[in-house]
């Protein structure tokens, strides 16, 4: 009869217990994250923030084993309460994939959701914002952030440094050569009162 033995791990290593986590992400060859990751690699995805909330931080993990694809997270934050209840959402102008863009919300809206289609016969994504708009509030003192990420191929990470400013837009680059996007946030805070202006 064969006796089963037990096994203690209560004096392992903490570099050994390393070791083994290496070995089995290799073993996997899936990378182990910690983010909650709203796609995987060459899929789609459609984000929207919870009701009455907007788009603050977007981080992103470039693999050029998955087809030059990224992996995304967003977060979201309410806006002041004095601008009250969004009264229209819309999904906004489509970038198409290998091209350049340029986009803010229309109808001075700021962005509160993104969806995006990956298309491997050009390793790159299409790109669309969710907007939402808070009566006739008018976006105003408004900046663009530097390129996300510094190079291609690298971690992006960018958030809001300022409450009460939100993502209006994006500017993109797209290389050619390494199937990769930098991105470029236009940020605004809106005015705490009705403007006449479409775009202020």
């Amino acid at each position: 009869m064969r006796r089963h033995q037990s096994v203690r791990f209560g004096r392992m290593s903490p570099s050994l217990l390393l070791l083994g986590l290496h070995l089995l992400t290799g073993v996997s060859g899936q990378p182990v994250y910690d983010e909650d990751w709203v796609n995987v690699f060459q899929q789609g995805f459609n984000f929207q923030c919870p009701h009455r909330e907007l788009l603050v931080a977007v981080r992103s993990d470039f693999s050029a084993a998955e087809g030059s694809d990224r992996l995304w997270t967003f977060e979201c934050q309410p806006p002041p309460h004095d601008l009250g209840e969004p009264t229209e959402c819309w999904w906004d102008d489509i970038n198409r994939a290998g091209m350049e863009w340029f986009s803010v919300c229309s109808k001075n809206g700021m962005v509160a959701g993104v969806q995006s289609q990956y298309f491997s016969s050009v390793m790159d994504r299409e790109w669309q914002f969710y907007c939402c708009r808070y009566g006739h509030r008018c976006p105003y003192s408004c900046w663009r952030t530097t390129d996300v990420p510094w190079y291609y191929g690298e971690e992006g990470d960018m958030t809001v440094p300022v409450y009460g400013y939100f993502i209006r837009g994006a500017q993109t680059t797209f290389s050619g050569v390494l199937r990769d996007r930098q991105w470029k946030y236009i940020v605004c805070r809106m005015t705490n009162f009705d403007c006449e202006f479409q775009n202020f």
